[in-house]
C-alpha cells in the first residue's frame, strides 16, 4: 500500500509543473462542473484519479479570474449532512461539502456541464447549514 501511494505521488509530480505553466486559464463560472486535476492529497483528503489526477468538481464560489472554492463530486452514493446530490448530464452523483477547497483555475480541465439553478440552491443551503451553525 505505502509503495503503491508513494509511485502515485511521483506520477502526480510529474504532472502538476504543467498545470503551473503559461497555458491560458480557463474561464469559468458558479454552478458549472469541470474535470479538475486535485493530484495527491494527505489523509481523509479526496485524490484525483486517472494519469491527471482528476475528479469532477463544482464551481462553488467564483473569487477571482484565476481562483475559486471548489466542492468535489463522488458517484458513490453516500449520505450525511456533508454529502448533497448533485443532477447534471443524467448523472447523480454527490458533492462532497467537507471536502471543500480554495482551486487554482490552471487545474481545470474539461467543462462537464452545470448544475440546475434548484439544485445549486440547494447545495448552497446545505453548505451553509454545515459550516455556518
Amino acid at each position: 500500500m505505502v509503495r503503491e501511494y508513494f509511485v502515485a505521488l511521483l506520477d502526480w509530480c510529474k504532472i502538476k509543473p504543467f498545470l503551473q505553466d503559461e497555458r491560458a486559464k480557463p474561464s469559468f463560472k458558479e454552478g458549472e462542473l469541470w474535470w479538475c486535476s486535485i493530484g495527491m492529497n494527505v489523509g481523509v483528503e479526496i485524490f484525483g484519479k486517472g494519469e491527471k489526477f482528476t475528479r469532477p468538481v463544482l464551481i462553488f464560489k467564483k473569487l477571482d479570474k484565476n481562483s475559486f472554492l471548489g466542492i468535489p463530486l463522488t458517484s458513490q452514493q453516500k449520505d450525511g449532512n456533508w454529502y448533497v446530490p448533485v443532477h447534471y448530464a443524467g448523472r447523480n452523483d454527490r458533492a462532497m461539502l467537507g471536502q471543500a477547497r480554495i482551486l487554482d483555475s490552471s487545474r481545470l480541465t474539461e467543462l462537464i456541464g452545470t448544475v440546475g439553478s434548484e439544485n445549486f440552491r440547494e447545495i448552497k443551503e446545505a453548505f451553509a447549514k454545515l459550516y455556518v451553525s
